[in-house]
């Protein structure tokens, strides 16, 4: 006898959900669901489940995620999060060597412009040039299945392989490990806001003072590289 199938909302719902959870695909919070409140899924369950039941279920299958995370994902479960595609931001033409003194960005991002993808589960990454007097979005990179065999965390670092940082709301030990391997700098930006807005920042601090570990990544010499007082640009490394 087939299952029930699953309600289109409720499946849009899980898969933003989803992404929410670092290291966490569908079949992964499908497991968690099933023993939490069962499947397929109706509305109502999903209305009624707390973040301790998520956290429980499966024996403790997402124990480990920080609380955020979870709510974050609840609230999309719930319904809470509309789940109709945000526009895309517009892709500003460039060619290489038209901004020098620049940067290569990815940013981690499943919804508009927003800054708010984990590494392994990101649906995109916008990939910006970033200079102290221009920034532009010159790429967006959705990410596709992997191919089979392939290691997950190196695929989606092949798609970033041109970018000196990548800006993202979470990463795990193990893929920042391979991030950082492939000489990409990763820098946490749990906040998820506005991605723009981030590398507008990063153009400003480019501009005044860079950190040292931005400042070598831009090829500035040793005795150019100031002293820096730590502010919202931090790195992970």
């Amino acid at each position: 006898m087939n299952s029930p199938a699953l309600d289109k909302e409720i499946a849009l719902r899980i898969g933003l959900a989803a992404r929410e959870l670092p290291e966490t695909d569908i079949p992964r919070l499908l497991r968690v669901l099933d023993d939490a409140v069962g499947l397929p899924p109706d509305k109502k369950q999903l209305a009624g489940l707390t973040v301790k039941q998520l956290k429980s279920a499966a024996d403790g299958e997402l124990a480990d995620l920080d609380s955020g995370s979870i709510r974050a994902a609840l609230a999309c479960l719930k319904g809470d999060i509309p789940v109709f595609e945000e526009p895309l931001p517009e892709v500003v033409p460039y060619q290489d060597g038209e901004m020098p003194n620049s940067i290569r960005v990815a940013c981690a991002s499943n919804r508009g412009d927003l800054l708010d993808g984990h590494f392994g589960s990101c649906r995109r990454f916008l990939i910006y040039q970033v200079g102290a007097a221009e920034q532009r979005l010159i790429d967006i990179r959705e990410i596709g299945s992997v191919p089979k065999g392939e290691d997950k965390n190196l695929y989606r670092v092949a798609q970033i392989a041109d970018c000196q940082i990548l800006f993202v709301a979470s990463i795990g030990g193990t893929p920042a490990a391979k991030v950082i391997r492939a000489g990409i700098h990763p820098v946490k930006k749990p906040q998820a806001g506005s991605a723009a807005i981030e590398i507008a920042e990063l153009g400003a601090v480019i501009g005044r003072s860079a950190p040292p570990w931005l400042a070598k990544i831009m090829g500035q010499p040793p005795e150019q590289r100031v002293r820096f007082v730590p502010s919202t640009l931090e790195s992970t490394a």
